[in-house]
């Protein structure tokens, strides 16, 4: 309950204890009523009007306030006598589906609500109660079809930052993963220094023996040698 109904009830309670004394003996606290009003289900706009009714006739009024439609209505029965008489209620014109029964310095919190298809008069509410001599009131009409959903509203402003959670556990150790691809051939390292010199290999086979071919030819060539000294010598004697 908003500041505004609460402060409405301890109003209608504190009536009760200091109406002037110079008002008629015949004044009754009033009962009131705080609560909210719609219609279609949609909070009924700041300014619009919200009757009682007792008997056919308007007993007190007043308007919403608040986005929210807010109302604080105060139903005071004057010179009449309105105790355990019916009241009706009207939303903007609109036959609420509540009622309530007057009470004596009452308080009540009361929403109300209406369909915009159920219009009344402002002289006589199509639900609001009748006369008890003339009968009892009658049951509230079939409600009307619910209006369209309003456009949303703005965004509000975002709300400030919460204070920082505490470090949650580490987690387990999660499983290895597969083998990175090989990388690239290096490039070539620089040559190695010259080793030691290896050992003597072992020697090979003799070779044929020349001497006797070449002794041969030394002999023809020493045969030719002499046969030509000989010619010549012999040549010489004869001349």
């Amino acid at each position: 309950m908003t500041k505004v109904k609460i402060l409405a009830l301890l109003v209608g309670m504190v009536l009760l204890f200091i109406l002037p004394s110079t008002v008629s003996a015949q004044r009754l606290p009033p009962h009131v009523f705080v609560g909210t009003a719609s219609i279609d289900d949609v909070a009924a706009p700041e300014g619009t009007t919200v009757s009682a009714w007792v008997g056919g006739a308007e007993a007190a009024s007043t308007t919403t306030t608040g986005d929210g439609g807010d109302y604080v209505l105060q139903v005071d029965q004057g010179d009449q006598s309105y105790a355990e008489e019916t009241i009706n209620f009207l939303i903007g014109g609109y036959s609420a589906d509540q009622s309530a029964t007057w009470t004596q310095g009452g308080g009540d919190e009361l929403n109300l609500s209406a369909a915009s298809g159920v219009e009344a008069t402002a002289e006589a509410p199509e639900d609001a109660a009748v006369p008890a001599a003339t009968g009892v009131p009658g049951e509230s009409g079939p409600r009307g079809r619910t209006g369209r959903t309003g456009a949303t509203g703005p965004e509000g402003p975002a709300g400030p930052v919460g204070s920082r959670g505490e470090t949650g556990n580490m987690g387990n150790a999660g499983s290895t993963g597969p083998a990175g691809a090989q990388g690239g051939t290096g490039s070539q390292g620089t040559a190695g220094s010259a080793g030691p010199e290896g050992s003597a290999g072992a020697a090979g086979p003799v070779g044929d023996d020349a001497s006797d071919v070449l002794s041969v030819i030394a002999l023809i060539l020493a045969s030719i040698a002499i046969a030509g000294a000989g010619g010549a010598f012999l040549l010489s004697r004869r001349s």
